[in-house]
């Protein structure tokens, strides 16, 4: 019961607590009935047995010393580092808990592992300790590739978490041939030079060149369901032929509205519909936000809910999708389609011409889309060319009014502070065989905005109004930053010549964002500051949202591919229905919890299997040159992210032959004190792709002899003494 364990730790863990009795804890925690005490003694047992309580006075308890005690996940970084990341941070072990080789035993990334500190944190510095348990594994299960040598069958695991190669019994194991892609079972950990490893094959998935082997090796890694259980089939198709388009008993009629959709040219799955009125009386604009009723089809405790509960989100991988719902429901019975009567949850918010909330409306709704838009055509329709596709005047005219609010939408929004930041997307590009044929960066214009500022705008209204009824909720959070982190960015950032005159403004944020957002060290500069912020998640404990500059927002416009969005809806249609809409804490924050893991594991795997095709690529173009910016730079040498293709490798020092050249840390620069050349963040330099090591995910990149000028940095302001 991992949130049972967390309550008590946390419990114990207070300034205020003094060591007390078992049925003196359990009364404080609200555990009254006897199955919730005997799961009470079971935990508290199991904490003491791995040395996380202690008794004290003959029965009392209390936390474990600290240098023994703190608990958290252990990870290995590409370059080697390793760290723990406590469960519970505290003001000795900070947010990273720094473990030497050597001192790791056998963890690997993910583990959750007991840490022996030995040194507190230290001002801009990491606590440091050693791992003298792993109390449990992540995974047993990694994808590496199979060769033999001197008469011995080995697999070495993609990744670099593992310095050596893996023993897998007998050569030719389930017909293994030399590099094929390969899933094993971990049945004995390396640990340092001394303990190399053991495993045995559990699948062979073939050479890495054959069609859809890359993707199934990611899918095996990150141990991601691909299948649904046959009941959970069955209550699909059930659901499919109970449905009747002429139902629409207590539903409000919105089918003879005119409602569009707009999403990607290639998508399945459609969640959210759009449309946008003026009222004749009051001038005020009327947003009406429609998604696709989920909940209806799959009941709280059913097999469909179970199933999707348990993946808590779709996984978008190149060329392929891992939906939470089987395809009946997400791209059929939900999926709000064209001309097709669908079920939705509907947010009806009147805003005044200066887009003040004057009203805000909660629906169960049926809507008949008018039309689909792609992207790209709602681009060219709102430009005033040909969109490929027939369009009425009504739909013409909403399309242009749904522009002109969401422009308005988007100033104000800057205005009270959010963060733009430009992370740009990889596009993968393919030829007629399903091959990467080249890639580009996604293109985020209007169109796209158009539908993001609607969607936050409607979690928004939906979070507000739950905040205002006093209601525990799925929120979504991201915390502010720590000072400190806010300091180091600003730091950062007047090296390159964007000094702030305050750190933490988010509007100087803003300022140097907005400045940045066009120059060379763009990725630098933004990707900067994204590791500054802290990370977002699902919970119900009230929090703001930072980058979003929102006091109170949840997610509600995804259900489809979104578990926590499907909570919500369930939500607002108890409040909907009877206005008793309140949720368990407790389950609520272990939800959170789950679903904030699934989405992490999702996004990696997603950029795992980006990054693999692109090397793929590359692989067959090695000499191949790219105009490129420097984005990061260390005493090894620095990182070159290509301008018009979505990868970045490493210019290692010991290839720039003409001179010596040392790493200043102040400038973010490696300098060669006889040529006098730097190489400094942000700076342009054309590079070839000179080696890829698809195993390790690694490119390595060399400067060609034909570097550009670098453009002159902007000028830092003089200070002014009054």
């Amino acid at each position: 019961m991992p949130d049972l364990t967390s309550k008590i730790l946390e419990a114990v863990a207070r300034p205020s607590y003094i060591p007390v009795k078992p049925k003196v804890l359990a009364k404080r925690l609200n555990i009254t009935d006897a199955a919730g005490y005997a799961a009470f003694r079971q935990t508290i047992r199991a904490l003491v047995r791995d040395g996380r309580l202690e008794v004290v006075g003959g029965s009392a308890l209390r936390a474990a010393d600290l240098y023994g005690s703190v608990v958290g996940t252990f990870r290995r970084t590409n370059s080697g580092m390793c760290f723990v990341r406590p469960t519970v941070p505290t003001a000795d072990t900070g947010p990273d808990i720094r473990v030497r080789e050597g001192k790791t035993l056998d963890a690997s990334s993910g583990d959750e592992v007991l840490v022996k500190l030995s040194r507190k944190e230290s001002r801009g510095g990491f606590s440091a300790g050693e791992v003298v348990r792993v109390m449990q594994r992540a995974t047993r299960t990694f994808v590496g590739t199979y060769f033999e040598r001197d008469g011995e069958a080995f697999v070495k695991i993609d990744g670099t978490q593992f310095a050596h190669s893996i023993g897998v019994g007998d050569p030719g194991a389930k017909g293994a041939k030399a590099q094929d892609k390969v899933v094993i079972e971990m049945l004995r950990f390396p640990a340092g030079e001394e303990t190399r490893g053991e495993g045995v094959i559990a699948e062979v998935l073939g050479p890495l060149s054959q069609p859809g082997v890359d993707t199934l090796s990611v899918v095996r890694a990150f141990g991601l369901p691909e299948v649904f259980p046959e009941a959970v089939l069955a209550e699909a198709r059930a659901q499919a032929d109970a449905f009747r388009d002429d139902d629409l008993e207590g539903r409000t009629d919105f089918t003879g509205d005119c409602v569009v959709t707009i999403d990607p040219v290639d998508a399945r799955d459609f969640d959210d519909a759009v449309s946008v009125t003026i009222d004749p009386v009051t001038q005020h604009y009327v947003l009406t936000v429609h998604i696709a009723d989920v909940a209806h089809f799959a009941r709280l405790g059913s097999a469909l809910d179970g199933e999707a509960r348990k993946r808590a989100t779709s996984v978008y991988l190149p060329q392929k999708v891992i939906p939470m719902f089987p395809e009946v429901i997400s791209n059929g019975l939900a999926s709000l389609q064209e001309g097709k009567l669908r079920y939705v949850k509907t947010v009806q918010i009147e805003l005044t011409p200066t887009l003040q909330k004057a009203d805000v409306r909660f629906f169960n709704g049926a809507i008949r889309v008018r039309k689909r838009f792609a992207y790209e055509q709602v681009r060219d329709l709102l430009a005033g060319t040909d969109p490929g596709t027939p369009v009425t005047d009504e739909v013409r005219e909403l399309v242009t009014r749904m522009a002109g609010l969401a422009v308005a939408m988007r100033k104000k929004r800057m205005k009270r502070g959010a963060l733009e930041l430009s992370m740009p997307e990889a596009v993968l590009e393919y030829d007629g065989d399903g091959r990467v044929s080249g890639a580009h960066f996604a293109v985020n214009d209007l169109s796209h905005q158009m539908v993001e500022e609607f969607m936050l705008v409607a979690n928004e209204a939906v979070a507000e109004n739950f905040a205002a009824n006093k209601l525990n909720f799925l929120r979504r959070v991201h915390p502010a930053p720590k000072d400190e982190k806010l300091e180091a960015f600003a730091q950062f950032a007047d090296v390159l010549g964007y000094p702030m005159q305050r750190a933490t403004d988010r509007f100087e944020l803003q300022r140097v964002l907005n400045a940045t957002a066009s120059r060379p060290e763009r990725a630098a500069i933004h990707f900067s500051l994204l590791r500054s912020l802290k990370q977002a998640s699902y919970s119900p404990v009230q929090d703001e949202h930072y980058a979003l500059a929102s006091t109170h927002y949840c997610h509600f416009t995804s259900p489809i591919r979104r578990y926590p969005d499907l909570s919500v809806h369930r939500q607002l249609d108890r409040w909907i229905r009877n206005g008793n809409a309140q949720g368990d804490l407790a389950e609520l924050k272990q939800l959170g919890d789950h679903c904030s893991k699934m989405e992490r594991r999702a996004e990696q795997a997603e950029r795992e299997l980006v990054k693999l095709k692109l090397l793929q690529y590359l692989a067959t173009r090695v000499g191949e040159k790219l105009d490129a910016v420097i984005t990061g730079v260390a005493d090894y040498g620095f990182f070159a992210q290509a301008e018009q293709f979505p990868a970045e490798g490493l210019v290692h020092v010991s290839s720039l032959a003409d001179d010596y050249y040392t790493y200043d840390e102040a400038s973010q620069s490696l300098y060669g004190g006889r040529t006098k050349k730097r190489y400094r963040l942000g700076d342009r330099v054309r590079v070839q792709v000179a080696r890829i090591d698809l195993p390790k995910r690694m490119l390595d990149l060399r400067l060609t002899p034909d570097q550009p000028e670098q453009a002159e940095r902007p000028k830092k302001p003089k200070k002014r003494w009054d």
